[in-house]
């Protein structure tokens, strides 16, 4: 059984979701947001590294996926929310998690079956794979729907003697 970390970043709410892979489906651990207030930005980072960290320590995850940084309307946006990332990923180095990355369309595919998905349809699919009966806080709904789609690719992948997380020593394993 392995325990994942999925991270939904962002410089202001960082989601965040732990399950649970038991080889037949995953198991809800838990689910939150680390908030990081409106202070400046490397204050947030800042808060986000520490967050990432702790979460870290507390569930003791061995694998975590990452939400990719997609370019929208807004390059400023892009560039804080790469920052908010880097920090998460940091954080998740010095615990030396394996750490992979997930486009946002593949992240939807592996839930709900289409890269076209909407939240609301996302959250509806990670409550009912992982059984939950109240409605999780959108940010980490979007983490856990990370944490779930990670460990739908690690169960593809490695039947097949493929990983293509980075390693504990930070190369990367094919």
């Amino acid at each position: 059984m392995t325990l994942i970390l999925g991270i939904d970043p962002g410089s202001r709410i960082t989601g965040f979701g732990v399950v649970r892979d038991t080889g037949r489906g995953c198991e809800y651990v838990a689910s939150g947001c680390i908030r990081t207030g409106s202070g400046l930005l490397y204050e947030r980072l800042q808060i986000v590294y520490r967050g990432v960290r702790e979460v870290i320590q507390t569930y003791g995850p061995v694998t975590m996926g990452i939400e990719k940084v997609f370019m929208a309307r807004n390059a400023d946006s892009a560039l804080k929310l790469g920052q908010a990332r880097g920090a998460a990923i940091v954080a998740a180095a010095e615990e030396t998690l394996e750490i992979a990355e997930y486009t946002a369309t593949q992240v939807k595919q592996a839930v709900a079956g289409t890269g076209g998905a909407n939240k609301d349809q996302v959250m509806m699919m990670v409550m009912h794979l992982l059984k939950l009966t109240q409605k999780p806080q959108v940010d980490a709904s979007d983490a856990l729907a990370i944490a779930l789609c990670h460990a739908h690719t690690r169960s593809s992948l490695i039947p097949h003697g493929l990983n293509t997380a980075r390693s504990r020593g930070g190369r990367l394993r094919l």
